[in-house]
């Protein structure tokens, strides 16, 4: 059993693909290829004059993601609604982790920037997806925080709001496993502290009907290709909440543990509220 599966119950299995199912593969998956691929090539066309214009700043690309975002959720047939309001000062986001399907419904309701271990980066497709889009890469090394923070204070301080990962994994997508404290720092640096807000999101998958109700979630050993194929083949897709809690300022929190555990306690608080019973 996997160390990332959280009930007694047998791990659901996938089963073989029909004929039919390799037709919804092939139906959804085309157009899929053809929206993020052809945005991403808009995309890079557009960063050869956003970026001498703005530098940091984007004003025109994160339209374009947002707008992909949406167009492929609509494509996979996967609903999605929000609740609250995205945060319109400087700041970051921090979010509970389900799976992959979490970078189209978070873009899809808000312009953010991803941040991600570093080893992304090197994935094929999906690294050059994240580069092109301004995900920012972290190494976990002691000798590269100061790098790292001077990156993040860049960011933030051209107006991008940053997404973390507190819990530092996906999950089944039922439940929140306790956020990892430490990206929680690089907001109590002198000049980041005392103007940055935080704002908690709840992220909630309601499975199809009739599905695992754990359909949505990615955990263990979960590899990324058969998870795709599954959810290009599936009949149905069920729906998402984006849940946008009250944002908080960081220097009303006394440390880093202190801001981690309410938004822990704010995203569990969200996701219990709306999962279905």
């Amino acid at each position: 059993m996997s160390p990332f599966w959280f009930s007694e119950e047998p791990e659901p299995q996938d089963h073989p693909l029909s004929a039919a199912d390799w037709l919804r593969v092939v139906l959804r998956g085309v157009p899929i290829v053809l929206v993020i691929f052809g945005g991403l090539i808009l995309l890079l066309l557009l960063r050869v004059i956003e970026r001498p214009l703005f530098g940091l700043k984007r004003p025109v690309t994160p339209w374009l993601t947002r707008a992909v975002c949406r167009i492929t959720l609509m494509i996979f047939g996967l609903r999605y609604s929000t609740h609250g309001r995205p945060m319109a000062g400087r700041g970051a986001i921090v979010a509970n982790h389900a799976g992959w399907f979490d970078i189209f419904t978070l873009n899809a309701a808000q312009q953010i920037y991803f941040v991600s271990k570093d080893e992304v980066a090197g994935w094929p497709a999906i690294g050059w997806l994240a580069r092109a889009t301004g995900t920012v890469f972290i190494r976990r090394k002691g000798s590269d925080a100061m790098a790292q923070k001077n990156l993040f204070e860049a960011r933030l301080r051209a107006g991008h709001r940053l997404l973390f990962f507190p819990e530092g994994t996906s999950t089944d997508s039922l439940r929140v496993i306790p956020f990892k404290s430490t990206l929680f720092a690089a907001f109590f640096t002198e000049g980041l502290k005392d103007v940055l807000s935080i704002q908690p999101v709840s992220l909630v998958y309601h499975a199809p009907k009739g599905e695992e109700p754990r359909f949505y979630g990615w955990w263990g050993e979960m590899e990324f290709g058969p998870s795709l194929l599954k959810y290009l083949a599936a009949p149905r897709h069920g729906r998402a909440e984006v849940i946008f809690h009250e944002p908080v300022r960081v220097q009303d929190f006394a440390d880093r543990k202190a801001l981690a555990a309410y938004c822990e306690a704010k995203v569990r608080e969200g996701l219990a509220a709306r999962q279905s019973p």
